[in-house]
């Protein structure tokens, strides 16, 4: 059924935003001259997908987890995206075909072995990874791997219908900061 949904919303996201997607794509080329970015991420079942969003940081960033990325490599632009969380408007691709969900845990990189750890522990990997859910809401990110492995399993354990829109709710509406970034 949350597929249905992931499907659904993620269609209408694209129609609905795609002027705004085009406008912070021609922006982008003029922040960095590279408005997409991928990266490489661990997805269901350990598999590898790409990741896409907009990018936030210089080009020459080194591709880490945000909270190990100095606050100088995000650009105004990119904190502008960043605050607003219209970076993640491009992972409706990865919702579409089928490598993510609108909710569930955050893909983590494949160089973060002690999330991987404390994922497998808890079966996180059996999941969608997703764009939100409760850790994003709750402002727990990847720098406390312990916290956010116990965070997503559960919320992966507790994930109802009315679950799932109030992330979706609560993300659009502003609550939580997103991945922090070193100060």
């Amino acid at each position: 059924m949350l597929r249905f949904f992931d499907v659904l919303f993620s269609l209408c996201g694209f129609v609905v935003a795609s002027p705004l997607l085009l406008l912070l794509l021609l922006i982008g080329y003029f922040d960095t001259g590279s408005p997409l970015f991928l990266q490489t991420r661990v997805g269901r079942h350990k598999k590898a997908f790409t990741l896409v969003k907009f990018r936030t940081m210089k080009k020459d960033t080194a591709s880490v987890a945000s909270h190990l990325v100095n606050a100088n490599a995000i650009t105004p632009f990119g904190s502008f995206l960043r605050k607003t969380k219209l970076d993640e408007l491009p992972q409706l691709w990865n919702v579409l075909k089928g490598e993510m969900s609108l909710v569930g845990p955050r893909p983590c990189l494949f160089n973060q072995e002690e999330l991987i750890a404390e994922r497998e522990l808890r079966q996180i990997f059996a999941h969608r990874p997703g764009i939100t859910g409760l850790a994003q809401v709750n402002e727990i990110d990847m720098s406390t791997p312990v916290l956010l492995a116990e965070t997503d399993k559960q919320m992966l354990e507790e994930l109802t219908l009315k679950h799932y829109f109030t992330y979706i709710l609560q993300t659009a509406t502003g609550k939580g900061a997103g991945d922090r970034v070193k100060r």
